[in-house]
C-alpha cells in the first residue's frame, strides 16, 4: 500500500526532506524538521526515479549523481549519517519474478511473522491454519501438503493472469482498448482497497500481482495505461506484429514511454533485446507531423530500429503507456492514444 510520494508530487514538493519512517508501534513525538511516514508494518521498501532530460551520458551523470544525494540510516545516526553504499545493477542479473510454488507459501510464513496481523486481515490468518501457517509458529509443511501446496500456488497463478483483463475496465476513452490496468477499486482508494463495506482481497491481489509501487497520488507525478486485445477485439501474440501511431504533441512535462510485458509473468520478456520505446530515445524516428510509428513484434521492420519492441512468438503479452508528468489534455480527452494495429 502506498504512503507517499517523494519529488514534484509529494510533501518536499520536490525540494527534498527528510523523511521519518516510524514503526506502527511508535507512540513518540516527530522530532522537528522530518516528514512522518506512518507504515503499518515493519518492513517497507522505497522506489524512486531519477528522470533525466535525456539519456545524453551527461545528463544519465546528473541523475546518478541525484540519485546518489539519498541517504538511508537510523535516525539515532542523524547526527553524523554513515557512508551511503550504492550497488550498480546495469550487468546483473536479478531474478524478481514471484516463485507459484510451494516457497511461496514459505515466504508468506516467514514475513507473517515478522508483521503485526491487521484486523481487516483477521479471517485470511484464520484460513491459513489448515496450511500450518500461524503467528509465531514454524511452518513445517510434509511432502503431502508440500504438493497440495504447489498445486494451489499454480491454480492462483492461471486465476491471477486471468484477472487483470477481466477487471481492468475503466477507461479515458469510451470508444478505445486502453483501459487503466488496475481493478477499478485500486483507482478509486488510491490502493488501499478498502471501501465503506468491504474490503477488496481479490482485487488487491490482482492487482498487486501484475504491478508494484504504485503512487499515492494518482495522475500528477505518472499516469499508466495498457491494452490486452488489439483494436480487432483480438488477443495481443508475440508472433504477429503491431504498430500504434502515437499523436504529436503527447501531454507530457517529462517523457512517455511504451513497453511489453510478458503476459503469463506480468514482467519483461527477460531474452528481449527491445524492452521500451519512448520519447527521450535519441535515435526515435518521427514521422513529419510530429508523430511516432512504433512497431511490435518478432522482426524489426527494415528502417525501424529505433522504434520497433520486441516480442517471442507463441507467447501472449501486454503493454504499459506510461505518461510521466501527465498533462490536462489526456484526462480532457483532446489528445487520445490509438489502438494497436495488426500489421498484415
Amino acid at each position: 500500500m502506498p504512503l507517499i510520494d517523494i519529488g514534484s508530487t509529494g510533501e518536499d514538493k520536490g525540494k527534498g526532506g527528510k523523511h521519518l519512517v516510524l514503526p506502527p508501534d511508535f507512540k513518540g513525538e516527530v522530532p522537528p524538521g522530518y516528514i512522518p511516514v506512518r507504515p503499518r508494518t515493519y518492513n517497507t521498501f522505497t522506489g524512486v526515479r531519477s528522470i533525466p532530460k535525456s539519456y545524453s551520458e551527461e545528463d544519465v551523470r546528473k541523475g546518478d549523481a541525484l540519485v546518489k544525494q539519498i541517504k538511508v540510516y537510523l535516525l539515532s545516526a542523524a547526527a553524523k549519517p554513515p557512508e551511503q553504499r550504492f550497488i550498480d545493477m546495469t550487468d546483473i542479473l536479478y531474478e524478481g519474478l514471484v516463485r507459484y510454488d510451494a516457497s511461496f507459501y514459505a515466504s508468506l510464513a516467514h514475513i507473517l511473522n515478522e508483521e503485526p496481523v491487521q484486523p481487516r486481515d483477521l479471517e485470511r490468518m484464520s484460513l491459513l491454519l489448515p496450511l500450518g501457517i500461524e503467528k509465531s509458529k514454524a511452518f513445517k509443511p510434509d511432502a503431502v501438503m508440500t504438493a497440495e501446496l504447489k498445486s494451489a500456488a499454480q491454480e492462483a497463478q492461471a486465476w491471477l493472469v486471468e484477472g487483470l483483463a477481466r477487471v481492468s475496465t475503466e477507461r479515458l476513452w469510451p470508444d478505445s482498448k486502453w483501459v487503466l490496468p488496475v481493478p477499478p477499486i485500486a483507482t478509486k482508494t488510491l490502493f488501499k482497497w478498502e471501501v465503506a463495506n468491504h474490503f477488496d482481497v481479490d482485487s488487491r491481489g490482482i492487482g498487486l500481482a501484475s504491478f508494484f509501487l504504485p503512487p499515492a497520488t494518482l495522475g500528477k507525478g505518472s499516469f499508466y495505461l495498457g491494452c490486452f486485445v488489439d483494436a480487432n477485439d483480438k488477443p495481443l501474440r508475440g508472433e504477429n506484429t503491431y504498430r500504434i501511431r502515437v499523436p504529436a504533441n503527447a501531454p507530457v512535462r517529462e517523457f512517455w514511454a511504451l513497453t511489453v510485458y510478458d503476459k503469463e509473468t506480468d514482467a519483461i520478456f527477460r531474452e528481449s533485446t527491445r524492452l521500451t520505446v519512448g520519447s527521450l530515445d535519441k535515435d526515435l524516428r518521427k514521422n513529419s507531423d510530429g508523430s511516432v510509428d512504433i512497431y511490435i513484434g518478432p522482426k524489426v521492420p527494415a528502417g525501424w530500429e529505433a522504434n520497433w519492441i520486441y516480442t517471442p512468438p507463441r507467447q501472449g503479452w501486454w503493454p504499459y503507456f506510461r505518461f510521466f508528468g501527465p498533462g490536462p489534455a489526456l484526462f480532457e480527452g483532446t489528445w487520445k492514444l490509438p489502438d494497436l494495429e495488426k500489421v498484415p
